[in-house]
């Protein structure tokens, strides 16, 4: 019988244990090395938010493992790999025997490099222990400071205000989400919370936080200081890879993978935040630290674990965020230089869309609009489908040069819906994972 051993129990490790049982039917070994419980980081803005208790964060307690029979080693972390002898060394001690290993660690978060990063009441929002941290510490008419205006910070923005949190995110690039909209997405978004209350501060470098008054006073090197009474790091993640520089995996910005997740060493996988593999837009390999990547990787690795031969064409880089009502998402290529790029501003709705062009394929896409605007929401899908299928869209380019609002006909024209239909990730209808069960 096959042994899997699986490290992390994010999104990429959890799929890849309910894609095993759905495949084998509980047909070989399954343990599970984690030094945290199953868990969803996208559900945490809503426990900050209070809009669900934390029994609702976790995605499997320990009945549930048990019963897809999982052997679990939870609060334990892997310390190093010996691929000649098909070991997993653990912390402090003892080893663990694969035929098949998978990576899947995520990632950490990083705080700015500067004096009182450490302090009290300075936290970053990532895993659940923090969030627990920030939760119960959040009070009606708190002074919260969020540095870094990117995707992680813009995640937790509806959950705080609604809170009642006095805002003010800081950036240090010249505009919000400089990851993941341009210039003229920026500021229609800076406008947006600007009449909602929240201060936004960018081209600021943070020099330091200090104590004062029972507060905390962050110093910058160009403009005021700024008290506040909690502060909220999301100035980025980094892979937890650094372990696994002595096993012989190839590493880059992350491990990488082929169209099978697989690493160099055939037996070993990685998948998620760790994993540098195929973008489906550019045909380079590039870490797209994502839940819908994360899900890829974690059914695609499993399914070749499994010894069903199963690859992917890539990922999609793509963010999707509500703020405040306002619906912000961008895919793909949505920065590239080189592309021909075609833009429209509705500034009273307010709306916003770009479309970038390599020949009649769009690669790139940045929407925003009203949330409640079924416009908007109609149009998220159809533009992600646009740059994951990479339809040609000849006969309608110089329409949609001057029209790109008008996606819908586009997408419908050039039969999108329909390879959308045949992509399912092993190529095949997937069981619902509460659905899944072994064989007696």
């Amino acid at each position: 019988m096959a042994r899997h051993v699986i490290i992390g129990a994010g999104t990429a490790g959890w799929n890849a244990i309910t894609t095993l049982r759905e495949l084998d039917k509980g047909g070989s070994e399954i343990i599970l090395v984690s030094e945290e419980a199953p868990y969803s980081r996208m559900v945490l803005p809503y426990y900050l938010a209070q809009s669900i208790g934390e029994s609702h964060v976790y995605t499997a307690s320990s009945s549930r493992l048990a019963e897809l029979k999982v052997e679990t080693r939870i609060g334990q972390r892997a310390e190093q790999i010996d691929s000649a002898a098909k070991k997993l060394v653990l912390e402090g001690g003892g080893e663990i025997e694969y035929d098949n290993l998978l990576i899947a660690t995520g990632s950490s978060p990083l705080k700015a490099p500067v004096p009182g990063a450490d302090g009290d009441n300075v936290h970053s929002f990532w895993t659940l222990s923090q969030a627990q941290t920030v939760t119960a510490g959040l009070r009606k008419e708190a002074r919260v400071a969020v540095i870094g205006a990117g995707f992680i910070s813009f995640t937790i923005l509806n959950a705080l205000v609604n809170r009642g949190a006095i805002l003010t995110v800081v950036e240090l690039e010249s505009r919000i989400l400089p990851r993941m909209v341009d210039e003229t997405g920026a500021t229609i978004v800076e406008k947006w919370l600007a009449e909602r209350g929240v201060v936004v501060r960018t081209a600021t470098k943070l020099s330091a936080i200090e104590d004062k008054n029972g507060a905390k006073l962050l110093k910058f090197e160009n403009g005021p200081d700024l008290e506040a009474d909690l502060v909220i790091m999301a100035t980025g993640i980094r892979p937890n890879i650094e372990w696994t520089r002595s096993s012989g995996i190839e590493i880059n910005s992350g491990i990488l993978v082929d169209d099978h997740c697989r690493t160099n060493i055939p037996n070993i996988f990685a998948a998620g935040d760790i994993a540098e593999g195929p973008d489906i837009v550019t045909g380079r390999k590039a870490v797209h630290a994502i839940e819908p990547t994360a899900m890829l990787h974690g059914r695609i690795a499993a399914a070749n674990m499994a010894g069903d031969d199963t690859a992917f064409a890539g990922s999609l880089l793509m963010n999707i965020v509500d703020v405040l009502d306002l619906e912000i998402a961008s895919f793909g290529a949505w920065d590239d230089p080189e592309a021909e790029a075609f833009e429209a501003v509705q500034p009273d709705r307010p709306a916003f869309r770009k479309l970038l062009f390599r020949g009649g394929r769009v690669v790139g896409a940045v929407i925003l609009g009203k949330t409640r605007d079924i416009w908007t929401t109609n149009d998220v899908g159809m533009l992600k489908g646009l740059v994951y299928t990479g339809v040609d869209l000849s006969d309608w380019k110089d329409h949609l040069r001057h029209n790109p609002f008008d996606v819908k006909r586009a997408f419908l024209a050039a039969g999108t819906a329909g390879q959308l239909l045949s992509k399912t990730v092993l190529g095949r209808p997937s069981v619902p994972a509460g659905e899944i069960a072994i064989s007696s």
